[in-house]
């Protein structure tokens, strides 16, 4: 590999999109063609998350610098200085801890988005990058961590240490409706009162007789998540969210937002959905809840996940309506996800006559 100082680009760390749709050399510039090449970048940086830009704008700047500490030239794409990199990353020296098998492969995830919006294409199945990748799933790989369930009971008392004022309802129908649509954060933070209310949604939620129905956008199309009305008012998603959008006053826009310093009012402010995370972790904290680990443990076993998971392990119903609820592909990715499903219900051994 060869080794020269500077990395083009590399100081860059917004996200870039304008390479993704400019004027064609054979289209004379006019003032039509400027309009199309504008919208078609619109339409370009909404293929994409802004979170995973954001994620794949710092894999671009990590990888620049440490390009920058090995005098190694970036541009255009070497194979082989791919190699090293994921080496270091997963063996490094000093104190820096190793990354695991999924962050090497969302990095270079990150690194291909890097070198598409500068105009090169990395090829992730090159030898230098394939073999080298192949040996650290071999050598590092391990099962995923599971995130700890939320079960009916862990949220009772979870919601039992909210208070009873504004940002507790928003609180108490952030928790109820992530559990019961088996929403990621990202879902719950993302809804807003009606169809098309903002740029940003990603869907919106209806209240019916029977329930909300809410409709989400997807990474393959829209769907629909249907939540039902609780046995009790206390644990009912849909009074917890009637009740939050009655006295937050809400009625258009962003459905979970922030509230005001004093508590009394709704602002026009969207959650981000780190709040989600925090709010979790520290409802479980405030209630108890794993009294068997430490504070630290405890913070790092749960998640916005446990929400999710706490639906699919706890919801005892076919397993195609917990997969249809999660918005799964498949019934494999489902049983990720339940963490006290009866794994021996069916005993091939005995079945086959042993």
């Amino acid at each position: 590999m060869t080794m020269q100082p500077g990395v083009p680009d590399g100081h860059q760390t917004e996200p870039e999109t304008e390479d993704s749709a400019r004027t064609p050399a054979s289209l004379p510039g006019s003032g039509t063609i400027d309009r199309l090449v504008e919208a078609a970048q619109d339409y370009a940086r909404a293929a994409t998350s802004d979170n995973t830009l954001r994620a794949y704008a710092q894999d671009w700047a990590h990888f620049a610098r440490w390009g920058r500490m090995h005098g190694a030239e970036l541009l255009p794409p070497s194979p082989e200085a791919i190699g090293l990199y994921i080496t270091e990353l997963a063996a490094p020296s000093g104190r820096t801890a190793a990354l695991s098998v999924a962050s090497i492969e969302r990095r270079l995830s990150g690194l291909c988005w890097g070198y598409a919006q500068r105009g090169f294409r990395l090829d992730r199945k090159d030898r230098h990058i394939a073999t080298v990748l192949a040996g650290i799933r071999r050598k590092h790989a391990r099962p995923p961590v599971q995130k700890e369930a939320i079960l009916p009971q862990d949220l009772r008392e979870m919601l039992a240490t909210l208070p009873h004022d504004l940002r507790g309802l928003r609180d108490r129908a952030l928790l109820l409706i992530g559990f019961a649509g088996g929403l990621r954060r990202s879902e719950i933070v993302g809804l807003d009162h009606g169809k098309d209310d903002t740029p940003d949604s990603g869907g919106w939620v209806q209240i019916l007789d029977d329930g909300a129905l809410i409709t989400l956008r997807g990474k393959t199309g829209w769907r629909e998540v249907e939540i039902g009305r609780g046995s009790a008012d206390q644990t009912c998603p849909v009074h917890a969210l009637t009740q939050w959008l009655h006295f937050s006053r809400i009625d258009f826009g962003p459905v979970f937002v922030a509230v005001s310093r004093d508590g009394r009012r709704a602002t026009p402010d969207r959650l981000s959905d780190r709040h989600v995370a925090r709010l979790i972790k520290q409802c479980v904290e405030d209630a108890g809840l794993r009294p068997d680990l430490s504070k630290a443990d405890r913070l790092r076993l749960y998640s916005g996940h446990s929400l999710r998971a706490g639906l699919a392990s706890s919801a005892e119903v076919d397993e195609r309506h917990v997969q249809k609820q999660l918005g799964h592909a498949s019934a494999e990715m489902t049983r990720r996800y339940q963490r006290r499903r009866d794994r021996f219900r069916v005993n091939l051994t005995k079945a086959a006559g042993l």
